[in-house]
């Protein structure tokens, strides 16, 4: 199973000095975040994308890119790349170069994002969210695994004998992840494809959490990929820890009565009763974070959600000690104690290299388009 933190890189004050962080700031921050999560062996680092204040990723690959020449195993991936208005010739290149720059250490999440007006910012209707999830992902799985692409579709112009450069490595495209929170369609899409379902896990009940997830395992086995519980599963959450917990809610008490997404709603003990928020020690997070298995089953992937809110990044690093070093050793020997065998583990692209076999999908075009000259082989 695999263990490892998200960033949504929002900008937002520190209630308890007043001060708000810069762009530069937190962007510095975040790289520090990754290149933790590493030291302290966490496997995977994951930011979304956004196109507005008060959030910083307007590029992820740009930012993963950084983080991949600065690390050997960290796992990097999207909170959410956003499928409805990104281009997805865009998606196909930049994502498949960013494979070969990390060594293949790459996947990434395809959502809708939260926010509405991002839409009519790229020239899409909101109205066609699901229509535009649906067409764009058919589009960028054809780009990632047809050499030529011919294809016309309803939300974007047509492309005629198209490829797209880089090919992915080993001739292997990254996993994909579907991100959602409330909307069966993609759930359903993930189960058709045989995709990843990443559940948010946040803002909402176990039982929600439980219902998107079992729909998902069901459409999974009747597309045909493995019996439901084969199915890829991950999980989004969200801690606060310190040795003793009475400490941990009075420190992070005043971020969570300020944060701008639940500040000001309901308390602290409320919203930690409600959905998978957890605020104590770390044996309270292992508990609570071993009790997912209990209505979603055998998952693969545990993301937590630790810089948000204004949290300085000084507390950020500890709480990844804290990760690194009291929790997830322990979260990694009861999972797997408790996994049955036929359960797969979180694919990675050395695990689908070996299922698929490597090949060079570079294409080479008959003659360059820039000096007309033509490769040997064709000659011959």
């Amino acid at each position: 199973m695999q263990f490892g933190v998200f960033t949504v890189s929002d900008i937002t004050q520190d209630p308890t000095t007043g001060r708000t962080p810069t762009e530069a700031e937190r962007i510095k921050a975040v790289l520090a975040i990754a290149q933790k999560a590493e030291e302290v062996g966490l496997d995977v680092f994951a930011i979304g994308e956004h196109h507005n204040p008060p959030f910083f990723s307007s590029s992820p690959t740009t930012t993963l890119a950084w983080i991949a020449a600065k690390t050997t195993k960290l796992q990097l991936s999207t909170s959410t790349t956003l499928i409805t208005t990104n281009d997805p010739v865009k998606i196909a290149e930049d994502y498949a170069m960013l494979q070969h720059l990390a060594d293949g250490r790459v996947d990434l999440m395809m959502g809708r994002g939260n926010t509405g007006p991002v839409y009519p910012w790229f020239g899409k209707d909101i109205r066609d969210g699901i229509e535009l999830a649906v067409e764009n992902y058919a589009l960028l799985r054809k780009l990632w695994t047809d050499d030529v692409v011919d294809w016309q579709g309803k939300h974007r112009t047509p492309l005629q004998g198209f490829t797209s450069t880089p090919r992915p490595l080993d001739g292997v495209p990254p996993f994909v992840w579907h991100g959602s929170i409330r909307s069966p369609q993609i759930a359903e899409q993930a189960a058709y494809y045989g995709d990843g379902f990443f559940h948010n896990h946040i803002f909402w009940p176990p039982e929600h959490t439980q219902k998107m997830v079992e729909f998902y395992r069901r459409r999974f086995e009747h597309y045909g990929h493995g019996s439901a519980d084969q199915a890829i599963v991950g999980l989004g959450g969200q801690v606060f820890m310190r040795k003793n917990s009475q400490d941990a809610v009075n420190e992070f008490r005043p971020y969570f009565d300020n944060a701008p997404v639940y500040g000001h709603g309901p308390s602290l003990e409320d919203f930690s009763t409600q959905t998978p928020l957890t605020v104590g020690s770390p044996q309270q997070v292992i508990e609570r974070t071993l009790g997912f298995r209990d209505y979603v089953g055998d998952y693969q992937r545990q993301l937590f959600l630790i810089d948000h809110a204004g949290l300085p990044l000084k507390t950020v690093l500890e709480q990844l000690d804290i990760l690194g070093e009291e929790v997830v050793p322990v979260l990694r020997k009861e999972f797997a104690a408790l996994k049955p065998a036929h359960v797969p583990d979180a694919p990675t692209h050395a695990s689908r290299v070996a299922a698929r076999g490597a090949k060079d999908s570079t294409v080479y075009a008959p003659a360059d388009d820039v000096t007309g000259q033509v490769r040997e082989e064709v000659q011959a």
